[in-house]
């Protein structure tokens, strides 16, 4: 930090931490528990806040210097994040909260503004889409696709499913391996490695996956469709259960 920087961040944060020092003794396990809660959200919410202004602050510069009509802004970000949702923070585990990703595009010159699209895009896609709104070809071995179509109202097929895997564990964050597949209406979930778990959830009926439907009998047909797509769609992405041995860590002599 320069130092007007960190006059800036002192002057917020010594006073809060002084404060903290001064009743830190006399908390309870709860009333410490909600002010760590407090202090975590607000420097998230208020660290989001930046993040606005600042994109606010480019798209001004692009109106105001003529750049607006024919410049690409695409706003996204890495993982969802949970904000006390479940009990959690974090992002790696693969329910909606952490899931779903902030993605919006403004592009006049092509892109009709206040439309919205529930297509199943992923991250992959990503660079395909750079590619081809650039003029440049998209190599053969990368596994998105551009959706440039969807945006401009010519692409009407789609992928059906996303897949997710998460193999980092035991590690610092220590979220359960875990893989499945994500379609319009129903998520399969399978936590493995140390565990054999499945969960299922009716994403229309049970938006915040409160209820795991794997082992009633009403979604036994739902259940067996989506293993079989799990098991289309791992084999086209390559990966298996003998894949994921790569990242088991070896013993310790």
């Amino acid at each position: 930090m320069t130092t007007a920087e960190r006059a800036a961040w002192d002057s917020i944060y010594n006073p809060i931490m002084a404060d903290f020092s001064r009743k830190y003794h006399d908390m309870s396990k709860e009333e410490l528990m909600r002010w760590r809660y407090q202090r975590y959200m607000q420097d998230y919410l208020g660290t989001v806040a930046a993040v606005d202004e600042g994109v606010g602050r480019l798209l001004e510069f692009l109106k105001e210097n003529g750049l607006d009509e024919n410049t690409i802004v695409i706003y996204t970000s890495d993982q969802g994040f949970y904000l006390g949702e479940h009990g959690w923070f974090d992002k790696r585990f693969m329910y909606e909260e952490s899931l779903r990703t902030p993605l919006l595009i403004r592009y006049p010159a092509e892109i009709k503004a206040g439309q919205a699209s529930k297509a199943l895009v992923q991250n992959l896609d990503f660079a395909p889409t750079i590619l081809d709104y650039a003029g440049l070809s998209i190599p053969k071995d990368m596994q998105g696709k551009s959706f440039r179509g969807l945006l401009n109202g010519k692409e009407h097929r789609w992928r059906d499913a996303v897949y997710y895997t998460y193999y980092e564990y035991p590690s610092i964050h220590m979220v359960k391996r875990h893989y499945g597949i994500r379609t319009e209406r129903y998520k399969l979930i399978h936590f493995y490695y140390d565990k054999d778990e499945w969960e299922l959830y009716d994403l229309e009926k049970d938006p915040q996956e409160m209820q795991n439907v794997y082992d009633l009998e009403a979604y036994r047909k739902v259940r067996e469709q989506m293993h079989r797509k799990l098991d289309e769609t791992r084999a086209h992405y390559k990966d298996s259960d003998e894949n994921d041995k790569r990242f088991i860590p070896k013993a310790k002599h």
